[in-house]
């Protein structure tokens, strides 16, 4: 795991619920690269979103970057993103672990901003949005990994099904020195 700190570009994808968010802040800690939540630039105050073409602008904007560790999916996205990412880290959780932690998620902060999000975007029980984590495996996974199968190389691509494998990998992180 030592080549994780050559990484500068690290992108972090997977099912809402899965824990994109928390894995990208502990990498964030450990790697001293700069964190990008893209739900934060994606959805303007009170959930509006973006027309195409000016989400395009942001997110080619954010991946030129010279660092950083992306979290977050919007597939439309993933040309420019997979181009730019040295590494990718897809949690492929299932979908009924992914649905309780949202559901749990909703519950300990109904009401509340998270820091990941946009100002206005408050923390609610939205049905649709539970119905696409339901069945966001279902509509994604194969294309996840179609996509993932045809990436350069010399790129780094961890999968991890499990938070054991999750926390194996940050422990070994952990225990290994910046070269």
């Amino acid at each position: 795991m030592k080549e994780i700190y050559k990484s500068k570009r690290i992108l972090v994808i997977g099912c809402p619920g899965s824990g994109k968010t928390t894995l990208s802040k502990k990498l964030k800690k450990k790697l001293k690269l700069p964190l990008i939540h893209l739900d934060k630039f994606y959805h303007k105050p009170n959930w509006v979103e973006p027309e195409k073409k000016e989400w395009k602008k942001i997110v080619e904007r954010l991946a030129k970057k010279p660092t950083w560790i992306m979290d977050g999916n919007y597939a439309d996205s993933f040309d420019i993103r997979f181009s730019r990412a040295d590494t990718v880290i897809y949690l492929d959780y299932t979908s009924i672990k992914c649905f309780y932690r949202v559901i749990k998620r909703v519950i300990f902060n109904y009401g509340l901003q998270k820091s990941d999000m946009a100002e206005g975007c408050k923390e609610s029980l939205d049905l649709s949005f539970l119905k696409f984590v339901l069945l966001f495996n279902y509509n994604n996974r194969d294309q996840i990994y179609e996509r993932i199968k045809i990436l350069d190389k010399s790129k780094k691509i961890l999968i991890f099904k499990k938070d054991k494998e999750v926390m194996g990998f940050l422990f070994q992180l952990g225990n290994n020195s910046v070269p």
